[in-house]
């Protein structure tokens, strides 16, 4: 006969919520190390995944992997292919106006509200991390480190988003981010010094202040974004 504190215990609320926690939080970790592969293109876009080939390489069991995938899936990261299963997604160049169409909304609204709102020591901080990638940028033959690259503009624009005081629009905007990153600094690194140079504009006028003058640079870095990635594709 099952111990009436057992018993006590399954009846409190909030029994059965403690009980996934673990697996909550295993499938957490599911999903960051496989948007991991994704953003660093170790999955490249159209690779239909195998789970238990992918579940062995990342040391984990089915069940936390799958509830990644589904995650994955409801941000578009991944597309189910009917009887093939689950693809990391191809974007193609109409999808990526059409997102950008909407960052350039969203994103430009976000830097008018965290005028103000975001640490000056964070943007400092920012500030230096740009100017060194502009620096190594400048003085050497090969283009700084990647995951360096993407690090500061993540966390540029999560600041922003998150600065800005309106939770449903960070989701969508950090959602509408990973879509386009097959499109970064990896296929147009001569994008990077005007990048930098856009992103120190955008910090400037939100260290001033001036959520008018945040939102117009923004509007600017992610016209120059796409004309950037227009240009190169009308040019293959």
């Amino acid at each position: 006969m099952m111990d009436l504190r057992a018993r006590a215990r399954r009846n409190t609320p909030g029994y059965f919520v403690m009980l996934m926690i673990p697996d909550k939080r295993l499938a957490l970790q599911a999903y960051e190390q496989v948007l991991d592969l994704i953003m660093s293109g170790q999955l490249r876009p159209g690779t239909l995944l195998q789970e238990r080939r992918l579940a062995d390489h990342l040391g984990i069991s089915r069940t936390p992997l799958r509830d990644a995938l589904l995650m994955l899936e409801g941000e578009g990261l991944l597309i189910r292919q009917e009887s093939r299963g689950l693809q990391v997604r191809s974007l193609d160049i109409e999808d990526f106006i059409e997102n950008l169409s909407i960052r350039r909304l969203l994103e430009s609204e976000a830097a008018r509200l965290a005028a103000g709102r975001i640490p000056e020591a964070l943007l400092e901080d920012l500030i230096q991390r740009l100017e060194a990638l502009l620096k190594e940028a400048g003085e050497g033959e090969t283009m700084p480190d990647r995951d360096m690259v993407r690090t500061v503009d993540n966390d540029l624009h999560k600041a922003i988003s998150s600065a800005a005081g309106n939770r449903q629009m960070a989701s969508i905007i950090l959602s509408l981010r990973r879509q386009t990153q097959m499109f970064d600094l990896r296929s147009v690194p001569e994008r990077l010094g005007d990048t930098c140079r856009e992103h120190l504009a955008i910090i400037a006028a939100l260290l001033a202040k001036r959520g008018d003058l945040a939102a117009e640079a923004m509007i600017i870095h992610l016209d120059a974004v796409r004309n950037s990635i227009i240009n190169r594709l009308a040019a293959i």
